[in-house]
C-alpha cells in the first residue's frame, strides 16, 4: 500500500510539475523586426560608401569638364551610380521586403555614335536619382544608425516601433528614388522603335 501511495504521489508531482513548467524560450522580437534593425544598422556603412562615391565622382567629373575627359568620366560615374542603386535595391529587397523593379539598362550598344551615347548617359534619370539618393542617405544613415544603436541599449522595449517607423521611411526612399522612371521607359521604347 505504501508502495502504491508513493507511486501515485510521484505521478501527481510530475503532473503538477508538467503544468507548472515555464514556456519554451523564444525571441522577444520576430525575424522581420531583426531584419529591419539589421538594415538600419547597415545604413551607416552603405551611406558612407555611396556618399564617398558620389562626392568623388561629381567633384572629379565636374572639375575636369574643362578638359576632354571630364564629361566621359561623369557619364561613367553615373553608370557606376546605377550599380550602387542596384545594390541598394537588393539590400532593401532582402532586409525590408521591398519589391522595386530594376530599371531598364541604357541602350549604349545600339550602334549610335560616341557623343549620342555620352549624352544619353549624362541625361540618365536613374543615375541622377541614385546620386540624389546617396546624398540624402548620408545624414539619414548616420541618424538611423545612432538612433537604432542607442535604442538597442536604452529604449529596447519600444525598439520594434522605432525600427518599423525608420524602416518605413527607408522603404519610401527606395520606392521613390530607386524605382524605374516612366520617362526613361518611354525614351527607351522610342529608341527601340
Amino acid at each position: 500500500m505504501t508502495e502504491r501511495l508513493s507511486t501515485s504521489s510521484l505521478a501527481g508531482a510530475t503532473g503538477a510539475a508538467a503544468g507548472d513548467r515555464l514556456p519554451p524560450a523564444r525571441f522577444a522580437y520576430d525575424r522581420h523586426t531583426w531584419k529591419e534593425i539589421a538594415h538600419l544598422l547597415a545604413n551607416l556603412p552603405a551611406a558612407l560608401l555611396g556618399f564617398t562615391y558620389v562626392v568623388t565622382m561629381l567633384s572629379v567629373g565636374i572639375g575636369l569638364t574643362v578638359t576632354v575627359i571630364g564629361l566621359p568620366l561623369l557619364a561613367v560615374g553615373l553608370l557606376g551610380a546605377r550599380q550602387l542603386g542596384k545594390l541598394e535595391r537588393g539590400r532593401a529587397r532582402m532586409l525590408l521586403g521591398v519589391r522595386v523593379d530594376e530599371p531598364s539598362p541604357l541602350p549604349l550598344r545600339s550602334g549610335r555614335g560616341f557623343f549620342a551615347q555620352l549624352w544619353m548617359s549624362l541625361k540618365d534619370p536613374v543615375g541622377w536619382r541614385t546620386v540624389l539618393y546617396d546624398v540624402i542617405r548620408f545624414p539619414w544613415g548616420v541618424a538611423t544608425f545612432v538612433v537604432t544603436l542607442t535604442s538597442l541599449f536604452v529604449l529596447w522595449p519600444v525598439l520594434p516601433f522605432i525600427a518599423r517607423g525608420l524602416a518605413n521611411v527607408d522603404r519610401a526612399m527606395v520606392r521613390g528614388l530607386l524605382s524605374p522612371s516612366d520617362e526613361l521607359e518611354r525614351r527607351i521604347a522610342e529608341l527601340e522603335s
